[in-house]
């Protein structure tokens, strides 16, 4: 995960941490994405990463990958996010590895999300699939 900036620090240090001062988040470009982005803050999701697919895959317009601190996090994550997409008008959005929390994948069509516990998100590293020539959106590139 060496060519993404995570959007949160695991260890807690002052700049990125849980009592310091947060970093900003990827911007989204879509109302839907906008929601999603700023309820995995709220929910205070780590390394949150926007990767956009506009023009490079068929299945969606913009991945976001985040991560949670534990089973019951990710679950929880996943939960919150069910109920922003349902208030989106999303409410059929496809679920996948729910029951276990270490990987969950939301489907809602646009938007795709994936959250992870971190050692299963560093083992598959998923971003490094998708960062050849991919674009991430955060404010200083927007």
């Amino acid at each position: 995960m060496d060519e993404f900036e995570p959007i949160h620090s695991e260890d807690g240090d002052e700049s990125t941490g849980f009592d310091g001062p947060r970093a900003a988040l990827p911007v989204g470009s879509t109302p839907l994405e906008t929601a999603i982005l700023a309820k995995l803050d709220d929910d205070k999701a780590l390394d949150i990463v926007l990767i956009d697919l506009k023009g490079k895959s068929p299945m969606a317009d913009t991945m976001i990958v985040a991560s949670g601190r534990s089973h019951r996090h990710v679950g929880a994550l996943a939960d919150h996010l069910l109920r922003t997409l349902k208030d989106h008008g999303l409410g059929k959005a496809k679920v996948e590895g729910l029951p276990h929390c270490d990987w969950v994948l939301i489907d809602s069509g646009d938007v795709i999300i994936h959250l992870f516990r971190p050692e299963v998100r560093m083992f598959y590293n998923i971003e490094k699939i998708w960062a050849v020539d991919s674009a991430h959106r955060t404010q200083a590139s927007a």
